[in-house]
């Protein structure tokens, strides 16, 4: 099965200038100088984004010239705390258009937020979690907490071609699915590996259809325009450092009002209740968002969100966007002139290049002059030695890696079904298919000189072959 790029406009070189290039140049300059200081290629944006220097810098000054303290109180300190966190509260919801219908609580990542979901919505056994074959393993792991109370979990499978949603099946699922009482449905706004964009049509229909829904947002928000307004997903989960690099170690789920009580939670800790009793064993769980902000916020780190979201906006989100896919169309155009001396593709390149349907997120693999494919550590070793920065493996999305390596349910039961544990190298022998790929990704960070860094990495495996 062929999974090379099909799309004909990109086998010719883009003599297109990149977007905004003088724009971006400066600010790899004025923000990022330490990459070219250190002579770092960084293609691994959907991994984790790079932070601007000023944001640090803004951030140390908040934390030099005040005093802050724990917020559950009311003393000065801790009521300022208090002021701040609200501050950055008010600018997430403001940030995603949604003040007015969802609560934000502060989350230490997006699968913390994703957590929250699986642990507090109702499954049963009259329940349905239904979730594309396209999602990160916190996404994968909610099935448990369904199953685990009697619930049906269903997949939705992709198409080979493109890695993209059957739009006949997944269309037949949401509508056929009626006798549940509890649907919950969930999906990627932007795979983390193929960086394919699954349209957000899909809330709508599904919302049409009597199912709630989970949206992962994690890498689409850096590049794209989330709108709740617009879309209305019931659950989104965020992680903020994929968005501007600093704080780590802080997401946020977003809860529609009228969905926030169908959550529920069922255990309470330190911050989450309004009145606890020992000798009655009750308690009052809190209203809002503190329901689900298990002990102290971080309380230091919340106010960067709010610098980090203002450094976007001062760019612009949908400048970000065209950016990124400037970068990505001449990405293509350097990458599908890559042949060997017998006219065969270098690489292999998963997934659409439909540019309304993609972020700026690449996985291929590299072959050999016999078209065998090499070992995805061998490259990453490789690239580490010209200090460059990408990522390699499955990516904790093992549905996509299944689906381009053409592994079957019928292997993968044989493989669960004889052994306690396993692993990687473990599979690999067992199936004796190669499972995992070579990510790359950008960001407002990245400049044309990374690209062709690359570029000249990948040329040294032409006409190689292994033994």
């Amino acid at each position: 099965m062929d999974f090379s790029v099909k799309n004909s406009s990109v086998d010719e070189p883009s003599n297109e200038p990149l977007f905004d290039d003088l724009f971006f140049s400066d600010l790899r300059k004025r923000e990022f100088s330490r990459i070219d200081e250190k002579n770092h290629c960084y293609l691994d944006f959907t991994g984790g984004n790079l932070y601007p220097e000023s944001l640090l810098n803004t951030h140390f000054e908040y934390l030099k010239r005040n005093v802050y303290g724990n917020p559950h109180s009311g003393n000065p300190t801790s009521q300022l705390s208090t002021l701040r966190v609200a501050e950055a509260r008010h600018k997430v919801l403001q940030f995603f258009n949604a003040s007015d219908d969802y609560f934000c609580i502060f989350t230490p990542n997006a699968s913390g937020a994703l957590r929250i979901v699986g642990e507090s919505y109702p499954f049963d056994p009259q329940s349905c979690f239904l979730l594309t074959a396209d999602n990160h393993n916190s996404v994968n792991g909610i099935r448990e907490f369904c199953k685990s109370k009697g619930g049906e979990v269903k997949y939705l499978l992709l198409n080979y071609e493109d890695l993209t949603l059957n739009r006949q099946s997944t269309e037949a699922s949401l509508r056929t699915q009626t006798s549940y009482h509890n649907k919950l449905f969930a999906f990627p706004a932007q795979s983390n590996v193929s960086g394919v964009k699954h349209s957000l049509d899909w809330i709508h229909e599904a919302k049409q259809n009597g199912w709630d829904v989970l949206l992962d947002a994690a890498a689409f928000v850096p590049t794209s325009v989330l709108d709740l307004k617009e879309v209305k997903p019931d659950f989104v989960s965020v992680s903020f450092y994929k968005i501007f690099g600093y704080p780590t170690g802080l997401g946020c789920l977003l809860v529609k009002k009228d969905k926030f009580l169908k959550l529920q939670k069922p255990s309470f800790f330190g911050g989450t209740v309004s009145m606890v009793s020992v000798l009655y064993e009750q308690h009052f769980l809190m209203n809002n968002h503190e329901r689900f902000e298990d002990g102290t916020v971080d309380y230091l780190g919340i106010p960067a969100v709010e610098n980090g979201l203002e450094f976007i906006l001062a760019i612009g989100v949908n400048r970000i966007s065209q950016r990124v896919k400037s970068l990505s169309s001449y990405f293509l155009s350097e990458i599908k002139m890559l042949k060997h001396s017998n006219n065969e593709a270098l690489t292999i390149i998963f997934g659409t290049t439909d540019w309304t349907q993609k972020g700026g997120t690449f996985i291929l693999n590299f072959k050999d002059k016999n078209g065998k494919i090499f070992p995805f550590e061998e490259v990453e070793q490789l690239a580490n030695q010209r200090n460059i920065s990408i990522r390699t493996g499955c990516f904790c999305n093992p549905g996509i890696d299944e689906i381009f390596h053409c592994v079957t349910k019928e292997e993968l039961t044989r493989y669960f079904t004889t052994r306690d544990y396993g692993d990687y190298h473990d599979m690999f022998t067992f199936l004796g298919k190669m499972r995992g790929a070579v990510r790359i990704s950008f960001g407002w960070a990245t400049v044309k000189n990374d690209i062709d860094r690359f570029i000249e990495f990948a040329k040294s495996f032409i006409d190689k072959t292994q033994e």
